[in-house]
């Protein structure tokens, strides 16, 4: 597991360099991802302190919503507290 982790973050971040990975590219420089729209790989990258488990949880509960309308519903993950909610808020976009 350990290291298919470390061979996708070596892909993703090849893909950065080159500037294909349009949707991780885009959160880059806006300093924001769209938990909508971004796929688990690319939310564990971007958020600092996600790993790929909770990258998944986010996912998952973004299908069974139907996709997230506030930031609070974060809040059903397990791991993710206000501290952690407050700490990103400024990087999560809903769109």
């Amino acid at each position: 597991m350990k290291l298919t982790r470390q061979i996708v973050l070596i892909l993703v971040s090849a893909a950065i360099a080159l500037g294909s990975f349009s949707p991780l590219a885009n959160a880059q420089e806006n300093l924001s991802i769209n938990l909508n729209t971004a796929t688990a790989t690319e939310i564990a990258y971007a958020i600092d302190g996600v790993g790929e488990v909770r990258a998944e949880a986010i996912v998952a509960l973004r299908d069974k919503l139907g996709g997230y309308t506030k930031l609070e519903q974060l809040l059903e993950i397990n791991g993710i507290g206000e501290a952690t909610l407050e700490r990103i808020r400024s990087i999560i976009v809903l769109e």
